[in-house]
Parts: C-alpha cells; structure tokens; sequence
C-alpha cells in the first residue's frame, strides 16, 4: 500500500500575525511550527496533529506580497457531519470573522466562505468529498 503524501500549501504575507487569528482561532488549526529570520524569511506552520496537510505563510523581508489575485482563490474544507460543520461556521463568527459572498454560487449552497486578511479565501463545506 502507497504512503499518503503530505501536502503542504505554502504562500507569501506581509503579515503573519495578522493571518493568525484566521487560522487558529477561526478554522481551529494548531501553530505546528514558527521560524524568524530564517535566510531572510520568516514562517509559520499551522494545522493539526497528524494530519496529512499543514499551511506555511512566509514573510521575506523587503519583499511585499500583495493580496489574493482574486476572490476565486479558495482553500475548501469539507465537513459532511452538520453539527461540525455548524460548530466550525460558528467558531469563524466568533472570532470575528463574517461570512462574505462566494464568488461562485456553488459554494454558497451547501458552504459559507471566508476571507483572510489577505484576501485569499476559505469554504467550510457541509458536503462529503466524493471525487
């Protein structure tokens, strides 16, 4: 049987502590790792223990990112339990962060969207991956 690889999706900020919040605090995702001064760059890890994905946000010093390219840039997660899925909208609320309107309406059916400081998106989908 093949090994499960591990994905890791990694993009540029001009502001790790301000994607903090988003990503601990909404999606409920652990810091796994930091790092300061790093051949220039600075990082952070979050995601959860054990978990075949983590997201790595790196600042490069003198070097501005900039924001989403557009607002179709989505990471989705797909919780088919309605409670969790419920409880997940709900922490994203709470920690202040609304809901906006997807881009496409797909989303919006059966997911709420999100935006991140940076203006990159996140769909919390009461859906079953079924690929």
């Amino acid at each position: 049987m093949a090994a499960v690889p591990t994905l890791r999706v990694a993009r540029p900020t001009v502001d790790i502590k301000g994607l903090l919040p988003f990503y601990r605090d909404g999606l409920g995702l652990e810091v796994l790792h930091q790092f300061a001064d790093h051949s220039g760059f600075d990082g952070l890890m979050l995601g959860r223990e054990g978990a075949p994905y983590h997201f790595e946000f790196t600042t490069a010093h003198g070097h501005p990112a900039g924001r989403a390219p557009t607002q179709d840039n989505l990471l989705i997660f797909y919780l088919p339990d309605h409670e969790e899925w419920q409880a997940a909208v709900d922490r994203m609320e709470a920690a202040g962060f609304p809901a906006v309107p997807s881009f496409n309406p797909y989303w919006d059916q059966h997911g709420r969207t999100f935006e991140d400081p940076d203006g990159y998106r996140v769909v919390i989908q009461n859906a079953a991956w079924n690929v």
